[in-house]
């Protein structure tokens, strides 16, 4: 049972840490080869906090993705492992055996099927390019 816990939180650990966020690509004119990448990097970082101190949010990611995915599992987990339980006379251990084990597999789900990259909200992505925009630079896009 030990062997489960810690190989779980390990999972965990690797999910969150896999986990990244967005930012915009930029063109390579003019603005952005005379300044350099490093100080267009430290642009891009000014904007991100400048859009989210005017209240636009990045969004919930990959990480928010992958705790939908557990907290979903363990929720069918449990209302599927009571059920069983009830029928052989012990919904209760059933339904905590249901909720571990959909928990597991809601995460594992959560880290290995979400395929699609993290997008930021909308809001976020239209302040940051403005701001960018503003200083310079062209977006092309975001990844």
């Amino acid at each position: 049972m030990k062997f489960t816990m810690i190989f779980l939180i390990g999972l965990i650990f690797i999910g969150l840490s896999a986990c990244s966020s967005t930012g915009p690509v930029l063109y390579p004119n003019t603005h952005f080869l005379s300044v350099g990448k490093d100080s267009a990097e430290q642009d891009v970082d000014v904007c991100k906090q400048l859009a989210e101190s005017a209240g636009a949010r990045e969004g919930k990611g990959k990480a928010g993705d992958v705790a939908t995915s557990t907290a979903m599992g363990a929720g069918v987990g449990a209302a599927s492992g009571a059920a069983g339980g009830a029928i052989y006379g012990s919904a209760g251990q059933g339904s905590l055996i249901g909720a571990a084990s959909g928990a597991v597999a809601g995460l594992l789900r959560g880290i290995l099927f979400s395929a699609r990259p993290s997008q930021p909200s909308q809001a976020y992505a239209n302040f940051v390019s403005r701001c960018l925009e503003e200083k310079g630079y062209e977006v092309t896009g975001w990844q």
